[in-house]
């Protein structure tokens, strides 16, 4: 008995060595070298950002970013002071106050995620909060160049269908630094209503620098957190100010209602946004965005001040400031970003990129290994990328638009208004629509109808539609099975609901791959080979070679 323990000893023995030098490989084919990034810029973007970078904090990826606004971060990249920036406009050339605004950096821009500028409010009628205010483009621009200045004005009484507001001074909250979020809304205030904004700024175009004129009432605040800090606060009644959706969604606080081109009010919602993005174009040598077709998108779902925000990123092979483990971090947190970060992006108010523009980033994403090509992407690609909005196949196909619930009849202009609340991050106010008020693909409806802070007009039906939504929806396969299938009326409407039934998690589609996956690049997959096969040996050679040698001890006894 002891030949058979020696023999077998021998045989583990053999394959732990084995395993052995399986496991001393070079690192180089089984894991990736990072180091940490570090990147400055918008606050329009920041919140989900600073989300991204948690969740591949774990895969040892390792990212500091720093708001500050656009301006800053592209003034940062020029200067070589930052490893990327964040920006919702490109480039100037020159600012509005005469300064360079240009980059001798090589670089690229990258679309990194979407979302609708949202304004956010505090207007009080006795001590409840108003929380389902509507007004039109042309009532904004008024508000936001001083000639509305009481929130009694007839104006705002018409966009609400007759309904009247005391008498309380508005106090419009803008940027103070140089912001991307500024540079949008001027953007669509230049284009949209040309007379009034450019006889307020004194010139045509779109400016970062929000004009403050003397003796009115409009402050300035640096960052959209604390414009959304000033309108919240207790002394905030009768403030209104312009930041990115999320930020009043996670502030729990209400949002105008923005009429657009097909005479609906409507929110910025993931759903409402992704379908005013579908008139978007794309310059297709920068990637920056031309929203002039968004502004004017006839759907009655369209949110009409929407758009994306721009990671740029350095391209050349001797940047001083990138080896090759940061533009491999960089490489792969942005392959996180694009694709399964996208995923979380409804949660906190925004929209996720549709293919088209997930494709061109993964292009940009390409000159990383172009300046080094001891970048790795292999298997950092499309074919893995777990994005809510697409299916793989077809780059034409915005599955997040063609789900977006219908606009409820009470927000149609001259009905209403809706009695249910905003900022909730509920696409029809809890009436139960695709997915009975999910918050995001496959997001589970964690507001259950949504409105539940005032929906005596669509509230009510929403807390069922939502809750049976969300129960189907939790799952992140199927949103909306229960609440919004084939045929079902949206309560509101009296509407069938389409499409409601389309899957939004991906989960029947992609695999949620984690940002890095060693066993599935090339090198990798060689030395698992390896693995599986030692271990296949072993299983077949130990039972085999123990059963032999007892046989040659009884034969020997026999004897």
């Amino acid at each position: 008995m002891n030949r058979t323990v020696s023999v077998l000893v021998r045989c583990l023995a053999a394959i732990a060595l084995a395993l052995g030098c399986v496991a001393s490989m070079p690192a180089a084919s089984n894991a990736v070298a990072y180091a940490q990034i570090e990147g400055t810029g918008s606050t329009w973007s920041e919140l989900i950002v600073q989300q991204w970078i948690a969740d591949v904090d774990a895969n040892g990826i390792k990212v500091v970013y720093t708001g500050g606004g656009s301006s800053k971060g592209r003034k940062d990249f020029a200067q070589g002071s930052n490893d990327f920036a964040i920006s919702e406009i490109p480039y100037q050339g020159t600012d509005e106050l005469g300064n360079a605004d240009k980059s001798d950096r090589p670089y690229a821009y990258l679309p990194i995620v979407a979302g609708g500028t949202a304004f956010t409010y505090q207007l009080k009628v006795g001590n409840d909060l108003v929380r389902n205010l509507r007004l039109s483009g042309e009532t904004l621009v008024k508000i936001f160049t001083n000639q509305i200045t009481n929130w009694n004005d007839p104006q705002i009484s018409k966009d609400n269908n007759g309904r009247k507001f005391p008498s309380l001074p508005i106090t419009p909250v803008v940027r103070s630094d140089g912001s991307g979020t500024t540079a949008q809304l001027t953007t669509w205030m230049n284009n949209q209503y040309p007379s009034l904004w450019r006889s307020y700024f004194g010139r045509s175009g779109l400016t970062s620098y929000y004009p403050i004129k003397n003796g009115t009432r409009t402050i300035g605040q640096s960052g959209s957190d604390q414009v959304m800090n000033a309108v919240s606060a207790a002394s905030g009644n009768g403030y209104i100010g312009y930041v990115e959706y999320s930020y009043p969604v996670n502030k729990n606080f209400p949002v105008v209602k923005v009429l657009n081109k097909a005479g609906y009010y409507v929110e910025p919602t993931q759903y409402n946004t992704a379908v005013a993005l579908t008139k978007a174009k794309i310059d297709p040598k920068s990637l920056t965005q031309i929203l002039t077709g968004v502004y004017t998108n006839p759907d009655k779902r369209a949110y009409p001040i929407s758009s994306y925000s721009y990671m740029i990123i350095p391209t050349a092979a001797n940047d001083p400031r990138m080896t090759t483990a940061k533009r491999q971090t960089l490489a792969d947190f942005l392959y996180y970003s694009l694709c399964t970060g996208q995923t979380k992006a409804g949660n906190y108010g925004y929209s996720p990129l549709t293919l088209n523009l997930v494709q061109a980033g993964l292009k940009q994403i390409a000159l990383l290994k172009k300046a080094d090509p001891k970048v790795n992407l292999s298997n950092r690609d499309v074919r893995g990328c777990n994005n809510p909005t697409f299916d793989g196949k077809n780059p034409n196909r915005n599955k997040l638009a063609e789900i977006a619930p219908q606009p409820p009849a009470c927000d149609k202009q001259g009905a209403g208004p809706c009695g249910f609340a905003t900022g909730t991050n509920d696409p029809t106010g809890g009436s139960g629509g695709a997915g009975g008020g999910t918050t995001t693909a496959g997001g589970g409806g964690a507001k259950a109808g949504g409105g539940t802070t005032g929906g005596t007009t669509a509230g009510g039906p929403g807390a069922t539609g939502g809750a049976a939504g969300g129960a189907a929806g939790g799952t992140g396969t199927t949103a909306g099975a229960a609440g919004g299938a084939p045929g079902a009326i949206d309560p509101v409407t009296g509407e069938a609901i389409t499409n409601a039934s389309a899957q939004t998690g991906g989960g029947d589609v992609f695999a949620d791959p984690s940002t890095v996956l060693s066993a599935d690049r090339p090198g990798d997959k060689k030395a698992f080979g390896w693995l599986s096969g030692l271990l296949l040996v072993g299983l077949v050679l130990i039972p085999g070679v123990y059963v032999a040698s007892l046989r040659r001890r009884l034969l020997a006894a026999a004897r």
